[in-house]
Protein backbone atom coordinates (compact mmCIF):
# COMPACT_ATOMS: atom_id res chain seq x y z
CA UNK A 1 0.00 0.00 0.00
CA UNK A 2 1.44 3.64 -0.93
CA UNK A 3 2.13 6.10 1.41
CA UNK A 4 -1.47 8.40 0.46
CA UNK A 5 -3.26 5.15 0.29
CA UNK A 6 -2.70 4.61 4.09
CA UNK A 7 -3.12 8.53 4.48
CA UNK A 8 -6.93 8.40 2.78
CA UNK A 9 -7.33 5.22 5.45
CA UNK A 10 -6.46 7.36 8.33
CA UNK A 11 -8.83 10.57 6.84
CA UNK A 12 -11.34 8.27 6.08
CA UNK A 13 -11.63 6.94 10.27
CA UNK A 14 -10.87 10.06 11.05
CA UNK A 15 -14.04 11.43 9.66
CA UNK A 16 -16.36 7.67 10.28
CA UNK A 17 -15.55 8.94 14.04
CA UNK A 18 -16.76 12.55 13.69
CA UNK A 19 -12.66 13.96 13.61
CA UNK A 20 -12.25 14.96 10.10
CA UNK A 21 -11.63 18.33 11.42
CA UNK A 22 -9.12 17.43 14.19
CA UNK A 23 -5.66 19.36 14.10
CA UNK A 24 -3.42 16.06 14.09
CA UNK A 25 0.21 16.13 15.53
CA UNK A 26 2.54 13.55 14.63
CA UNK A 27 4.74 12.22 17.85
CA UNK A 28 8.15 11.15 17.50
CA UNK A 29 8.61 7.45 16.61
CA UNK A 30 10.55 4.44 18.25
CA UNK A 31 11.94 1.19 17.18
CA UNK A 32 8.87 -0.36 15.96
CA UNK A 33 6.90 0.35 13.33
CA UNK A 34 3.61 1.95 14.91
CA UNK A 35 3.20 5.42 14.50
CA UNK A 36 1.23 8.00 16.53
CA UNK A 37 -0.89 11.44 16.25
CA UNK A 38 -2.47 13.59 19.04
CA UNK A 39 -5.55 14.75 17.40
CA UNK A 40 -7.47 17.88 19.11
CA UNK A 41 -10.76 17.97 18.00
CA UNK A 42 -13.02 21.28 18.04
CA UNK A 43 -14.92 20.12 20.63
CA UNK A 44 -13.96 17.22 23.61
CA UNK A 45 -10.36 16.04 25.09
CA UNK A 46 -7.54 15.33 23.07
CA UNK A 47 -7.35 11.90 21.77
CA UNK A 48 -4.40 9.38 20.03
CA UNK A 49 -4.66 8.44 16.77
CA UNK A 50 -2.65 4.60 16.76
CA UNK A 51 -1.30 3.85 13.21
CA UNK A 52 -0.12 0.18 12.81
CA UNK A 53 -0.45 -1.48 9.02
CA UNK A 54 -0.97 -5.00 9.39
CA UNK A 55 1.54 -6.15 6.61
CA UNK A 56 3.68 -4.02 8.12
CA UNK A 57 5.99 -6.98 10.20
CA UNK A 58 5.86 -11.02 9.71
CA UNK A 59 2.83 -13.19 11.01
CA UNK A 60 2.51 -13.27 14.78
CA UNK A 61 2.36 -16.87 16.04
CA UNK A 62 0.06 -19.00 15.83
CA UNK A 63 -0.96 -20.94 18.48
CA UNK A 64 -0.40 -24.38 17.31
CA UNK A 65 2.67 -23.70 15.44
CA UNK A 66 5.84 -26.41 16.61
CA UNK A 67 9.05 -24.35 17.82
CA UNK A 68 10.70 -25.17 14.00
CA UNK A 69 7.06 -23.75 11.91
CA UNK A 70 8.14 -20.60 14.29
CA UNK A 71 11.32 -20.48 13.68
CA UNK A 72 10.40 -20.87 9.68
CA UNK A 73 7.47 -17.79 10.44
CA UNK A 74 9.74 -15.77 11.58
CA UNK A 75 11.00 -13.50 14.68
CA UNK A 76 7.35 -12.49 15.39
CA UNK A 77 6.43 -16.13 15.60
CA UNK A 78 9.76 -17.20 17.68
CA UNK A 79 9.37 -14.49 20.27
CA UNK A 80 5.78 -14.59 20.33
CA UNK A 81 5.18 -11.10 19.25
CA UNK A 82 1.80 -9.51 18.24
CA UNK A 83 3.33 -8.22 15.10
CA UNK A 84 1.72 -4.92 16.56
CA UNK A 85 -1.99 -6.23 15.72
CA UNK A 86 -4.49 -3.56 17.01
CA UNK A 87 -6.77 -6.42 18.19
CA UNK A 88 -4.39 -7.83 20.77
CA UNK A 89 -3.67 -3.83 22.07
CA UNK A 90 -7.99 -4.04 22.42
CA UNK A 91 -7.62 -7.17 24.02
CA UNK A 92 -4.91 -6.86 26.38
CA UNK A 93 -6.35 -3.25 27.18
CA UNK A 94 -9.54 -4.53 27.97
CA UNK A 95 -7.97 -7.02 30.43
CA UNK A 96 -5.78 -4.71 32.60
CA UNK A 97 -9.12 -2.40 32.76
CA UNK A 98 -11.07 -5.44 33.89
CA UNK A 99 -8.76 -5.33 36.77
CA UNK A 100 -9.26 -2.15 37.93
CA UNK A 101 -5.62 -0.95 36.11
CA UNK A 102 -5.29 2.28 33.59
CA UNK A 103 -5.16 1.12 30.11
CA UNK A 104 -6.34 3.82 27.80
CA UNK A 105 -10.11 3.84 26.38
CA UNK A 106 -10.67 3.03 23.01
CA UNK A 107 -13.42 5.14 21.39
CA UNK A 108 -13.29 3.73 17.87
CA UNK A 109 -11.37 0.43 15.87
CA UNK A 110 -10.54 -0.72 12.40
CA UNK A 111 -8.44 -3.64 13.18
CA UNK A 112 -8.51 -5.01 9.80
CA UNK A 113 -6.63 -1.39 8.85
CA UNK A 114 -4.37 -1.55 11.99
CA UNK A 115 -5.92 1.96 13.28
CA UNK A 116 -7.59 3.24 16.71
CA UNK A 117 -8.32 6.16 18.51
CA UNK A 118 -7.34 5.74 21.84
CA UNK A 119 -7.99 8.13 25.05
CA UNK A 120 -5.05 10.78 25.48
CA UNK A 121 -3.38 10.05 29.03
CA UNK A 122 -0.67 12.84 28.03
CA UNK A 123 2.84 13.03 28.13
CA UNK A 124 4.15 12.52 31.78
CA UNK A 125 5.65 9.31 31.11
CA UNK A 126 7.13 8.27 34.50
CA UNK A 127 10.74 9.17 32.64
CA UNK A 128 10.15 12.76 32.04
CA UNK A 129 8.07 13.29 35.03
CA UNK A 130 11.32 12.31 37.13
CA UNK A 131 13.39 14.39 34.63
CA UNK A 132 11.91 17.56 35.76
CA UNK A 133 11.95 17.07 39.28
CA UNK A 134 9.60 14.85 40.78
CA UNK A 135 10.60 12.49 43.23
CA UNK A 136 10.55 8.65 42.03
CA UNK A 137 9.76 6.91 44.79
CA UNK A 138 6.53 7.07 44.77
CA UNK A 139 6.02 6.51 40.71
CA UNK A 140 8.53 3.33 41.06
CA UNK A 141 6.10 2.07 43.97
CA UNK A 142 3.10 3.03 42.48
CA UNK A 143 4.30 1.22 39.48
CA UNK A 144 5.19 -2.45 41.76
CA UNK A 145 1.79 -1.99 43.19
CA UNK A 146 -0.13 -1.98 39.66
CA UNK A 147 1.89 -4.92 39.14
CA UNK A 148 0.93 -6.96 42.38
CA UNK A 149 -3.03 -6.31 41.40
CA UNK A 150 -1.83 -7.93 38.15
CA UNK A 151 -0.18 -11.10 39.48
CA UNK A 152 -2.58 -11.48 41.87
CA UNK A 153 -5.13 -11.75 39.81
CA UNK A 154 -4.10 -14.92 39.00
CA UNK A 155 -3.62 -17.02 35.77
CA UNK A 156 -4.59 -14.97 32.78
CA UNK A 157 -7.35 -16.69 30.66
CA UNK A 158 -5.90 -18.57 27.14
CA UNK A 159 -7.87 -16.00 25.05
CA UNK A 160 -8.53 -12.46 25.69
CA UNK A 161 -11.76 -10.34 24.55
CA UNK A 162 -11.35 -7.13 23.07
CA UNK A 163 -13.54 -4.51 20.91
CA UNK A 164 -11.11 -5.88 17.97
CA UNK A 165 -11.95 -9.71 18.57
CA UNK A 166 -10.39 -12.45 20.53
CA UNK A 167 -6.46 -12.52 20.70
CA UNK A 168 -4.50 -15.48 22.01
CA UNK A 169 -2.55 -14.71 25.32
CA UNK A 170 0.40 -17.08 24.76
CA UNK A 171 3.20 -18.45 27.30
CA UNK A 172 6.29 -17.30 27.19
CA UNK A 173 8.20 -20.19 26.44
CA UNK A 174 11.36 -21.96 26.31
CA UNK A 175 11.89 -21.22 22.15
CA UNK A 176 11.26 -17.37 23.22
CA UNK A 177 13.28 -17.13 26.09
CA UNK A 178 15.92 -19.12 24.25
CA UNK A 179 15.05 -16.90 21.25
CA UNK A 180 16.07 -13.49 22.72
CA UNK A 181 19.42 -15.18 24.47
CA UNK A 182 20.21 -15.97 21.14
CA UNK A 183 19.82 -12.45 19.68
CA UNK A 184 23.33 -11.73 21.52
CA UNK A 185 25.16 -14.18 19.80
CA UNK A 186 23.71 -13.27 16.83
CA UNK A 187 24.39 -9.74 16.25
CA UNK A 188 26.65 -8.84 19.17
CA UNK A 189 29.55 -10.26 16.87
CA UNK A 190 28.80 -7.89 13.74
CA UNK A 191 28.76 -4.53 16.18
CA UNK A 192 32.31 -5.76 17.50
CA UNK A 193 35.00 -7.39 16.40
CA UNK A 194 36.05 -8.47 19.59
CA UNK A 195 33.74 -10.96 19.97
CA UNK A 196 33.80 -14.33 17.91
CA UNK A 197 31.79 -17.19 18.57
CA UNK A 198 31.86 -20.19 16.32
CA UNK A 199 29.05 -23.25 16.66
CA UNK A 200 30.83 -25.00 19.37
CA UNK A 201 30.53 -21.37 21.54
CA UNK A 202 26.75 -20.98 20.43
CA UNK A 203 25.86 -24.83 21.93
CA UNK A 204 27.68 -23.44 25.02
CA UNK A 205 25.41 -20.79 25.53
CA UNK A 206 22.46 -22.53 24.75
CA UNK A 207 23.47 -25.64 28.01
CA UNK A 208 24.53 -22.37 30.21
CA UNK A 209 21.22 -20.46 29.90
CA UNK A 210 18.91 -24.27 29.88
CA UNK A 211 18.37 -23.98 33.45
CA UNK A 212 17.34 -20.26 33.31
CA UNK A 213 14.87 -20.97 30.41
CA UNK A 214 13.48 -23.67 31.71
CA UNK A 215 12.71 -21.81 35.19
CA UNK A 216 11.48 -19.02 33.03
CA UNK A 217 8.75 -21.18 31.26
CA UNK A 218 8.16 -23.15 34.10
CA UNK A 219 7.29 -20.07 36.13
CA UNK A 220 5.15 -18.43 33.19
CA UNK A 221 2.17 -17.59 35.62
CA UNK A 222 0.40 -14.09 35.36
CA UNK A 223 0.23 -11.87 32.59
CA UNK A 224 3.33 -9.81 31.80
CA UNK A 225 3.37 -6.51 29.96
CA UNK A 226 6.73 -7.32 28.51
CA UNK A 227 7.86 -3.89 27.93
CA UNK A 228 7.54 -2.06 31.87
CA UNK A 229 9.25 0.62 31.95
CA UNK A 230 10.00 4.82 32.84
CA UNK A 231 9.33 5.45 28.86
CA UNK A 232 5.92 3.30 28.64
CA UNK A 233 4.34 4.02 31.79
CA UNK A 234 2.43 7.26 32.26
CA UNK A 235 1.74 9.32 35.67
CA UNK A 236 -1.78 9.68 36.08
CA UNK A 237 -1.95 11.47 40.02
CA UNK A 238 -5.32 12.10 39.71
CA UNK A 239 -6.18 8.61 39.91
CA UNK A 240 -6.18 6.33 43.11
CA UNK A 241 -3.64 4.18 43.59
CA UNK A 242 -2.40 2.00 40.94
CA UNK A 243 -4.79 3.22 38.77
CA UNK A 244 -2.52 5.74 38.95
CA UNK A 245 -0.05 4.00 36.30
CA UNK A 246 -1.54 4.95 32.73
CA UNK A 247 0.14 1.82 30.92
CA UNK A 248 0.77 2.00 26.98
CA UNK A 249 2.73 0.00 24.39
CA UNK A 250 1.66 -3.76 26.03
CA UNK A 251 0.08 -5.20 23.07
CA UNK A 252 2.78 -8.06 23.02
CA UNK A 253 1.76 -9.21 26.12
CA UNK A 254 1.93 -12.68 27.09
CA UNK A 255 2.03 -15.36 29.72
CA UNK A 256 5.45 -15.14 31.84
CA UNK A 257 7.16 -15.39 34.82
CA UNK A 258 5.99 -12.83 37.59
CA UNK A 259 9.33 -11.23 37.75
CA UNK A 260 9.89 -10.13 34.08
CA UNK A 261 8.02 -7.31 34.64
CA UNK A 262 9.77 -6.72 37.72
CA UNK A 263 12.84 -6.61 36.36
CA UNK A 264 12.04 -4.66 33.47
CA UNK A 265 11.19 -1.80 35.40
CA UNK A 266 13.75 -2.07 38.26
CA UNK A 267 16.77 -2.99 35.67
CA UNK A 268 15.88 -0.58 32.74
CA UNK A 269 17.68 0.15 29.31
CA UNK A 270 17.32 3.56 29.20
CA UNK A 271 17.81 5.35 32.76
CA UNK A 272 19.18 4.64 36.01
CA UNK A 273 17.44 2.79 38.94
CA UNK A 274 19.36 3.15 42.30
CA UNK A 275 20.20 -0.51 44.11
CA UNK A 276 18.62 1.48 47.46
CA UNK A 277 15.13 2.00 45.36
CA UNK A 278 15.16 -1.54 43.36
CA UNK A 279 15.54 -2.88 47.17
CA UNK A 280 12.70 -0.88 48.31
CA UNK A 281 10.46 -1.70 45.65
CA UNK A 282 10.83 -5.20 45.65
CA UNK A 283 10.09 -4.93 49.54
CA UNK A 284 7.20 -3.48 48.29
CA UNK A 285 6.15 -5.91 46.29
CA UNK A 286 6.85 -8.73 48.87
CA UNK A 287 4.37 -6.85 51.40
CA UNK A 288 1.82 -6.79 48.78
CA UNK A 289 2.45 -10.83 48.02
CA UNK A 290 3.26 -12.00 51.40
CA UNK A 291 2.20 -15.89 49.93
CA UNK A 292 5.50 -15.48 47.60
CA UNK A 293 8.88 -17.48 47.92
CA UNK A 294 10.88 -14.36 48.07
CA UNK A 295 14.45 -16.73 47.93
CA UNK A 296 12.87 -18.81 44.88
CA UNK A 297 11.87 -15.61 43.01
CA UNK A 298 14.90 -13.83 43.66
CA UNK A 299 16.79 -16.62 41.93
CA UNK A 300 14.37 -16.62 38.88
CA UNK A 301 14.93 -12.55 38.82
CA UNK A 302 18.76 -12.27 38.58
CA UNK A 303 18.26 -15.38 36.11
CA UNK A 304 15.63 -13.81 33.66
CA UNK A 305 17.15 -10.52 34.16
CA UNK A 306 20.11 -11.78 32.90
CA UNK A 307 18.76 -13.03 30.11
CA UNK A 308 16.72 -10.25 29.30
CA UNK A 309 20.04 -8.10 29.32
CA UNK A 310 21.66 -10.56 27.06
CA UNK A 311 18.76 -10.05 24.43
CA UNK A 312 18.06 -6.14 25.07
CA UNK A 313 22.36 -6.19 24.19
CA UNK A 314 21.50 -8.25 21.14
CA UNK A 315 18.97 -5.68 19.88
CA UNK A 316 20.61 -2.57 20.76
CA UNK A 317 23.34 -4.18 18.32
CA UNK A 318 21.16 -5.21 15.95
CA UNK A 319 19.79 -1.33 15.66
CA UNK A 320 23.16 -0.16 15.54
CA UNK A 321 24.75 -2.50 12.94
CA UNK A 322 21.99 -3.47 11.17
CA UNK A 323 19.72 -0.62 11.25
CA UNK A 324 22.14 2.81 11.59
CA UNK A 325 20.47 3.57 14.64
CA UNK A 326 23.94 4.93 16.41
CA UNK A 327 21.91 6.34 19.21
CA UNK A 328 21.47 3.10 21.36
CA UNK A 329 24.95 2.71 21.85
CA UNK A 330 24.78 5.05 24.64
CA UNK A 331 22.57 2.62 26.92
CA UNK A 332 24.96 -0.52 26.39
CA UNK A 333 27.41 0.44 29.59
CA UNK A 334 23.89 0.71 31.82
CA UNK A 335 23.07 -3.10 30.35
CA UNK A 336 26.81 -4.39 30.47
CA UNK A 337 26.32 -3.04 33.99
CA UNK A 338 23.33 -5.00 35.42
CA UNK A 339 24.15 -7.84 33.55
CA UNK A 340 28.01 -8.13 35.35
CA UNK A 341 25.81 -7.61 38.85
CA UNK A 342 23.11 -10.46 37.86
CA UNK A 343 26.17 -12.69 36.71
CA UNK A 344 27.57 -12.54 39.98
CA UNK A 345 24.71 -14.87 41.61
CA UNK A 346 25.47 -18.19 41.87
CA UNK A 347 23.24 -20.48 39.83
CA UNK A 348 24.74 -17.95 37.23
CA UNK A 349 27.79 -19.55 37.27
CA UNK A 350 27.69 -21.27 34.28
CA UNK A 351 26.46 -18.57 31.91
CA UNK A 352 29.71 -16.26 33.46
CA UNK A 353 32.10 -18.88 32.63
CA UNK A 354 30.80 -18.11 29.20
CA UNK A 355 30.95 -15.06 29.29
CA UNK A 356 34.33 -15.16 30.25
CA UNK A 357 35.60 -17.24 27.91
CA UNK A 358 34.08 -15.62 25.04
CA UNK A 359 33.37 -11.90 25.75
CA UNK A 360 36.74 -9.89 26.44
CA UNK A 361 36.41 -8.12 29.68
CA UNK A 362 37.07 -4.49 28.07
CA UNK A 363 33.63 -5.13 25.99
CA UNK A 364 31.52 -5.59 29.15
CA UNK A 365 32.28 -2.63 30.47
Amino acid sequence: MSVSDREQLRLDFLASAGLGDAVRAPLPGDASTRRYERLTPTTGPTLMLMDQAPAAESQPCDPRWTPEQRHAAGWNAVARLSAGRIEAFAAVAAHLKSLGLSAPEIPALDAANGLALLEDFGDDLFARVIEDGADETPLYLAAIEALAVLHEAGAPPETLHGPGGDWPLLTYDETALQGGADLFVDWLPKLDGRVSVDDAAIADWRTAWAPIVASGAAGASVMAHRDYHAENLIWLPQRDGPARVGMIDFQDAVRAHPSWDMHSLLQDARRDVSPALEAEALDRYFALRPGVDRVAFMADYAGLAALNEARIIGIFARLIARDGKPRYRQFLPRMWRHLNTNLDQPALAPVARWFDRHVPAEVRA
